[in-house]
């Protein structure tokens, strides 16, 4: 076996570890972010505040009936098993409650871990591409130095420049956009960070397109085609996909589907799960644009 071949065994392989473990988590991603109230929570929460609906074992109070109780945005957030790494391994199976004095600390190292993890999804992605043969050494130094990353202890990660991190990772990661749609990029939109908010895309054409940190709430992209089109970063909260084509998309992420609307017959990336919320798309037919803009991914 070659050693490429080897190296893009053990990156796709990689892509299991980096699922969420709740029951291996102290709760973080319930108490260190901040949201509103808005279409995707029902209250305000300060960060750093325990959820009320946080029980003692860690786990919600009310998993089931989220999205009935106006908690959508809890059911489409993903650490990407940032959770499990910073409870188990950073803080050795320690946990906020137990020690107080380690919870600010705890806090701000999952937020730049979470973005450790995202990362080395997108790594992992990128060298089962295709046309990315030639980048594959550079992909697999790219893995093996995040990955090493997360290994780091709480003060350096806490004091990480994540942003300056992850736009070096992202040049890298838009050659290999680049790669895949090499051939569409002269005839497909680009529509990189682009306000797209409520737009009219049904059944356009999109294929090849970049759509990277786009904004995407609330359009209609009912019937598009999206084959190979780059969505790193793009906001698809509440966005129309019925009958969308995304097979073939590229940095698509569990919690960009989770936030979109679809139905049975939108295709999504096999890498990816089909939402329980999809198989009663009318529901949310009406339902309001979220409040806010994400940060754009690089």
């Amino acid at each position: 076996m070659s050693n490429h071949t080897g190296d893009l065994r053990r990156l796709t392989d990689g892509r299991q570890a980096l699922q969420a473990d709740c029951a291996r988590c102290a709760g973080l991603c319930c108490v260190a972010p901040a949201f509103v109230a808005s279409a995707d929570f029902a209250m305000d929460k300060r960060a750093e505040e325990p959820c009320p609906n946080l029980r003692q074992d860690f786990r919600c109070g009310m998993h089931e009936t989220l999205r009935e109780r106006g908690f959508p945005g809890c059911t489409v957030f993903d650490c990407f098993g940032a959770g499990q790494q910073v409870t188990q391994v950073t803080f050795g199976g320690d946990d906020w409650r137990r020690t107080p004095a380690i919870a600010r600390s705890m806090f701000e190292v999952f937020s730049v871990m979470r973005q450790l993890h995202e990362l080395l999804w997108y790594l992992a992605e990128a060298v089962t591409l295709p046309r990315t043969g030639p980048l594959v050494d550079e992909l697999t130094r790219a893995r093996e130095r995040t990955e090493s990353l997360t290994s780091a202890g709480p003060d350096e990660l806490a004091t990480m420049d994540i942003t300056s991190y992850r736009k070096e990772t992202g040049a890298l990661l838009q050659r290999v956009s680049d790669a895949v749609r090499a051939g569409l990029c002269d005839r497909a939109p680009d529509h990189r960070g682009a306000d797209l908010m409520g737009a009219n895309l049904r059944r356009a054409d999109l294929h090849g397109a970049s759509l990277r940190g786009a904004y995407l709430i609330a359009a209609d992209l009912q019937g598009a085609d999206l084959r190979k089109a780059d969505l790193l970063g793009a906001d698809l909260r509440a966005a129309d996909l019925r009958g969308a084509n995304l097979e073939e998309s590229i940095f698509l992420t569990q919690p960009q589907v989770n936030a979109a609307r679809g139905d049975a017959a939108t295709t999504v990336p096999a890498s990816l799960t089909r939402p329980e919320h999809w198989a009663d798309s009318t529901t949310n037919a009406g339902r309001p644009a979220p409040r806010g803009r994400r940060k754009r991914r690089r």
